[in-house]
């Protein structure tokens, strides 16, 4: 079995930081792209930032120049590194990585239990 475990979470005042941490464990025998997903009350789920094998990282345009996403290989573990925060980026934020576990030749999308961000004063 994969699991996903989440740590970092919890309330900041606006211009405030918090890190976040992903780390994977179990039965994996690669990893792909690893990545960072938010959820705010009654809006979907979208995309903060990802980042490939070779490193490569992406971002929503609302955190560019804010959040850092960053990788550990060694430690199966993802982090985003979260700035200047704003009320607007409360919500869950959910981890996500796409591995091969050591059961099947196949990639999957493994999702983290979520954590709550929440910037308020």
């Amino acid at each position: 079995q994969v699991r996903l475990v989440e740590s970092g979470g919890g309330l900041v005042q606006p211009g405030g930081s918090l890190r976040l941490s992903c780390e994977a464990s179990g039965s994996i025998f690669s990893i792909n792209a690893m990545g960072w997903y938010r959820q705010a009350p009654g809006k979907e789920r979208e995309l903060v930032a990802d980042v490939t094998s070779g490193g490569n990282t992406n971002y929503a345009d609302s955190v560019k120049g804010r959040f850092t996403i960053s990788r550990d290989n060694a430690k199966n573990t993802v982090f985003l590194q979260m700035s200047s925060l704003k009320p607007e980026d409360t919500a869950v934020y959910y981890c996500n990585i796409r591995l091969r576990p050591t059961y099947t030749p196949y990639y999957s999308n493994y999702w983290g239990q979520g954590t709550q961000v929440t910037v308020s004063s």
